[in-house]
């Protein structure tokens, strides 16, 4: 049940969390984030008390050391935070517990929770009629569209990630958005650092971890080579495997072919891999008929936002058998003898099986969050689906080369002239 419980806080929150007695562990895990934030530092120290006072900010996040520096920033700035988990294997429980204990905020989360309280969670945070929406994946977004009296005090929401984006845009071409909302994940800080650099080094910390198998030699098929593809690509040619690209569009595929890697349709990768991480933001990437044609041995993790990216559906009725074989590593025994080995139960595998992105580029795409937020606050926005101004994109560039020591030229009176003339 959701507890109502505080008495250690002065005012009484609401909270539905593991054990509120791992927040000392919290505590020192948020800690060490904030010491590879200094973009959310600057900010933290250069806003104003009163930004969003007054304000409901609900998020849906993965709960980890990074968003909690976040959030804590957002209440610093004046702000009622009410957070609950954009995924129900990526919240780590200790984060959670400081963040209701030490911080008084209402957290709604638990690593493992079954589908029925993860839904239940996000209903919790709609239903303080929040002003201001943070989203990954936008399932409190979609939520409050199919309960529009939650949304009636929304100004507008930010989102995280790819696949949220792409449900925002379905909304809109619809003509359904209640409000307006900053596609974050479309600013060059976020995707060229947080997709590429994140998610191509915590996809592969995931796998790691859940199995300590050796990647050198090893044959990895990537299924999809947008920014977070050509991270994982790049990183696991890096560590030695010989990596295949499978993908449905000519121009990635071109470019992952010109890039050094093998491209071809995943059926015909299939006898051939080792390891399979699909990262399309697609459903049924790896189906039944690839199952097939795979290997005995064959790992098998996702690093898109959603379980629908393997079809886990179609696994289970190939298979004769299930069991867990280490933390979060599901062994599929098929009825032909193979056996396949599941990481997360396909969820996000850097954070079903990891700590998920480094905190030095949840920086920037966290303050990319924050300032999108200020943005709709200060300048009325219609309802309609909008990128990340370019102004707030260069300075979290800037912000972030400051903080690295790192001094870069400036354009001159005379260079402006020269860009804005056509008659040279």
């Amino acid at each position: 049940m959701l507890c109502k419980k505080g008495d250690f806080l002065k005012n009484k929150i609401d909270y539905h969390i593991r054990n509120i007695n791992l927040s000392a562990e919290g505590e020192k895990r948020i800690e060490w984030a904030f010491r590879e934030m200094p973009v959310i530092r600057t900010i933290r120290t250069r806003e104003s008390k009163n930004l969003f006072k007054n304000l409901v900010i609900g998020a849906c996040l993965h709960i980890t050391s990074e968003t909690a520096n976040l959030v804590i920033t957002l209440k610093g700035c004046g702000a009622k935070v009410f957070l609950t988990a954009s995924n129900p294997l990526s919240t780590q429980d200790d984060v959670a517990a400081c963040l209701v204990k030490n911080y008084g905020i209402s957290v709604f989360g638990m690593k493992g929770e079954d589908s029925r309280t993860y839904a239940k969670h996000i209903k919790r945070v709609a239903e303080q009629k929040p002003h201001l929406v943070i989203d990954d994946g936008a399932d409190l977004i979609v939520f409050l569209h199919n309960n529009p009296d939650f949304a009636r005090n929304v100004i507008g929401a930010t989102e995280e990630t790819t696949t949220g984006i792409t449900r925002i845009k379905n909304i809109t071409k619809d003509g359904k958005l209640l409000f307006p909302v900053i596609g974050v994940n479309e600013a060059q800080t976020k995707y060229m650092f947080d997709n590429r650099y994140g998610t191509g080094q915590s996809a592969i910390d995931g796998i790691l971890r859940a199995t300590n198998i050796l990647v050198a030699g090893k044959t990895a098929v990537v299924c999809g080579y947008g920014w977070c593809g050509r991270g994982i690509a790049k990183n696991l040619k890096g560590l030695g495997a010989n990596v295949i690209i499978t993908e449905v569009s000519p121009l990635r595929a071109l470019e992952a072919l010109m890039d050094g890697f093998q491209v071809m349709p995943v059926e015909e990768a299939a006898p051939c891999g080792d390891i399979f991480i699909t990262v399309t933001g697609n459903a049924r990437v790896i189906g039944g008929s690839v199952f097939k044609k795979m290997k005995d041995g064959a790992v098998l993790a996702n690093a898109g936002h959603f379980n629908v990216e393997i079809d886990i559906d179609a696994l289970g009725r190939q298979s004769k058998g299930t069991r867990k074989v280490r933390p979060f590593v599901t062994e599929y025994t098929m009825k032909n003898g193979k056996k396949f080995y599941l990481l997360a139960d396909g969820r996000l595998v850097n954070l079903g099986c990891a700590e998920g992105h480094p905190s030095s580029v949840m920086d920037m795409s966290f303050a990319g969050q924050f300032l999108s937020l200020k943005y709709l606050v200060e300048n009325k926005m219609s309802a309609e689906y909008s990128p990340v101004p370019a102004e707030i994109d260069s300075e979290i560039a800037f912000l972030k080369l400051v903080s690295m020591g790192v001094r870069i030229d400036t354009i001159s009176a005379y260079q402006k002239k020269y860009l804005r003339s056509w008659n040279l």
